[in-house]
């Protein structure tokens, strides 16, 4: 599960970057050779920006590769080890959780608007910030197991 979880925010972190680059791409392209520009395109690329940095988030926390303190990781026992994985798997999912609720109030208040550049209702972009929340409670939920295996595997010895 947890691979099949980190292979599918990998896909959608790099579809976002892909996309990014695209709209980006096609938008320098009709504007300097063609004296056309799109006017959505950057809109477009800064909201795929936001959902790939939700993604990227939530895979960094799976693959255990997000930002942290390795003197402290290194420098303790196993035991206290696994502890701190445990209080870091419940932070990442109440964390995700109140991500989640806040974004949807948010969309709940102000998802109404139409986005000036693509008349797309704003809820759509806005709907990154309830996205990246679910995915950090998906991916704690996956991760807490194997941290609560090990402990009791370890008090079990």
């Amino acid at each position: 599960m947890k691979d099949l979880y980190s292979k599918l925010l990998s896909w959608l972190t790099g579809g976002s970057l892909f996309i990014v680059f695209a709209v980006v791409l096609i938008s320098s392209l009709t504007r300097y050779l063609f004296n056309y520009p799109i006017q959505w395109s950057e809109e477009v690329a800064r909201y795929a920006m936001i959902y790939g940095a939700m993604f990227g988030t939530v895979l960094c926390y799976m693959e255990d590769i997000h930002i942290k303190f390795g003197f402290l990781e290194k420098g303790v026992p196993a035991p206290i080890r696994r502890v701190l994985d445990l209080v870091l798997d419940l932070i990442a999912l109440g964390t995700g959780g109140v991500l989640a609720w806040s974004g949807y109030l948010f969309v709940m208040k102000r998802g109404g608007i139409d986005a000036p550049g693509t008349g797309i209702p704003m809820s759509a972009f806005q709907s990154a910030i309830i996205v990246g929340g679910v995915g950090l409670v998906l991916a704690a939920l996956i991760k807490l197991p194997d941290h609560l295996k090990s402990k009791t595997a370890q008090s079990e010895d």
